[in-house]
């Protein structure tokens, strides 16, 4: 994986501390060419992964991106799916039956059979495989080397104990996409022990990771001596703590907990990415 990913939270109006802000940035970003700007802006200085969600949007950018391999012949993707969001406003809008017609791949007919069969027997894991192959859609032909299992997903399938369907999204990911499984959660530790357990060895798990403990279940000092001690790949995510720590300092104590192996982190000018890239790439020279 890259140093430095890019996110999109900016983009759809996720911010954790201000709704203000969020509502914002939704309007900013309220066509995909606004979103191409920046996303360019970020390709122009240098980054070459963008994590991001499997919005309608992102499927426009992913045809822009598709079209032009001149352009974009070294851009990466890191999806991160399912979009809960999606699926909500899909079933609110054109009911079930019109959600599964729009989402589900292939014939309608045969993966409506697939997909009832699924719900009423209870198989997630074929639900599952459904879900990310509807998803990848959008994707194809762009390098997705390591496809995200969303942490609303992530962290229910977690407290439900589900092991069969962690290791299953995993095989399908690695075996079908040839691409690395991973996973965004709110409870590094707890995840990292049930993925063990599961025989997922070596797994990359994106997480907040801040100094002042924002969203980190479990608490800091057992983040830091998870991320010292146990063997994984950890992506930070959430540095700034959506605006609760300066960039310096942000950057500072992620860079200090040496076995990060990526940060992602989201902004919308120019003058902002080039801040975080430089910062982080000057404080993780210092711990090579």
């Amino acid at each position: 994986m890259d140093r430095i990913l890019f996110g999109d939270n900016q983009f759809f109006g996720i911010n954790h501390m201000s709704e203000e802000k969020a509502r914002n940035q939704a309007m900013k970003f309220r066509d995909v060419a606004s979103i191409l700007r920046v996303l360019d802006t970020a390709y122009d200085l240098g980054i070459r992964t963008f994590m991001c969600t499997t919005h309608d949007r992102i499927a426009d950018v992913c045809e822009y991106m598709r079209a032009r391999p001149d352009r974009y012949g070294e851009f990466k993707f890191y999806p991160g799916m399912p979009y809960a969001h999606k699926y909500a406003n899909a079933v609110t809008e054109l009911g079930i039956l019109g959600a599964v017609k729009k989402y589900i791949p292939g014939s309608f007919l045969g993966t409506l059979f697939t997909g009832g069969k699924a719900l009423a027997t209870k198989d997630f894991i074929a639900m599952m495989k459904l879900m990310v192959d509807a998803e990848m859609k959008m994707f194809e032909g762009l390098n997705t080397e390591v496809i995200f299992l969303q942490n609303v997903v992530t962290d229910l399938l977690l407290g439900l104990e589900l092991k069969d369907v962690f290791k299953s999204y995993a095989d399908h990911i690695r075996n079908r996409y040839r691409a690395e499984p991973a996973f965004f959660t709110m409870n590094l530790p707890r995840l990292l022990d049930l993925l063990e357990e599961c025989g997922i060895e070596n797994p990359i798990i994106c997480s907040s990771v801040n100094k002042i403990g924002f969203r980190m279940c479990g608490g800091i000092e057992l983040y830091e001596k998870t991320i010292r001690e146990r063997k994984f790949r950890p992506v930070a995510m959430s540095i700034f703590a959506s605006g609760a720590i300066a960039p310096r300092e942000a950057v500072e104590y992620i860079c200090n907990q040496e076995k990060i192996e990526s940060i992602v982190f989201g902004a919308s000018s120019k003058s902002h990415i080039q801040e975080t890239k430089e910062l982080i790439e000057s404080m993780s020279s210092r711990n090579p």
